[in-house]
């Protein structure tokens, strides 16, 4: 279990207002956060904006990560961009006290109805969580954040094992203190983690960096585990792209994607 007192990834102290708890650490510093709870708060607040309708459900969400995100309290902001019968897109970001945006989003939803195309059979399922393994997450020197905070299960490759893996993920503790987990924070918050699940270079030499992430979904997750089947390719200058099949239990729900910033590490 996460070893903090900490019981959530943010605490709400204002409609738009929140304080990140060390749970959103994440393992390039002790001052910055994952993007994954970033990246779950703005989808949430895309859900739970004033006038949201029900039959709307999200298809994409694309995040742009313009710098680390601080374990400093953070204002969520909403705009709506387009609203019509049939689909909308909504604008969120995210700034830190004192301090200029660090991330914003733009989220496609669509109207869903019951009943307007056939059901299609899914594809094969892949092998559930049940029999994966639990493996070491990356080598941080904190004892506390997104690693504690999260479930990891591998059933092939691992976090310690360069190239292509699949693994279940499962949050720990709630996205926002007092609230239930929703579908979409399960998904969001670990969407994220395709480039370091199925990373092809060392760490202690190299740096691979997300300054992105697009999440598509055709259908929101059941259950508790999010599966990430992820692979990266990178060039030999510099530039690389990280993505992976997402699935539960019952199979695909989507696809999240990233762009990566390649650099080496300076040697001592």
């Amino acid at each position: 279990m996460p070893a903090s007192d900490a019981e959530a990834f943010f605490e709400q102290v204002t409609e738009e207002r929140f304080v990140p708890t060390p749970l959103t650490r994440g393992p390039w510093s002790p001052d910055s956060q994952h993007a994954g709870p970033p990246a779950a708060l703005l989808g949430r607040a895309v859900q739970l904006r004033p006038g949201s309708r029900e039959d709307m459900r999200l298809s994409r969400i694309t995040f742009e990560i313009l710098r680390p995100v601080p374990l400093r309290p953070l204002t969520v902001t909403t705009r709506v961009l387009k609203e019509g019968r049939s689909l909308e897109l909504v604008e969120v970001s995210l700034t830190p006290e004192g301090a200029d945006e660090v991330m914003r989003a733009r989220a496609l939803r669509i109207r869903t109805a019951p009943g307007t195309a056939p059901e299609v059979a899914p594809p094969p399922t892949l092998a559930g969580p049940e029999g994966a393994r639990s493996e070491p997450f990356l080598p941080v020197p904190w004892d506390t954040g997104y690693h504690t905070a999260m479930e990891f299960r591998f059933t092939t490759g691992s976090y310690l094992s360069p190239g292509p893996a699949t693994c279940w993920m499962r949050m720990r503790v709630p996205l926002v203190a007092g609230e239930k987990i929703t579908p979409l924070d399960r998904v969001l918050t670990a969407a994220d983690s395709v480039n370091g699940v199925s990373n092809v270079l060392d760490f202690a030499s190299h740096v691979f960096i997300n300054p992105d992430l697009t999440v598509h979904l055709h259908r929101h997750p059941a259950g508790e585990w999010v599966c990430l089947d992820a692979r990266t390719a990178i060039t030999p200058d510099g530039l690389g792209m990280a993505d992976g099949t997402l699935h539960d239990t019952s199979g695909p729900i989507g696809r999240s994607v990233q762009s990566l910033f390649v650099a080496g590490k300076p040697t001592a």
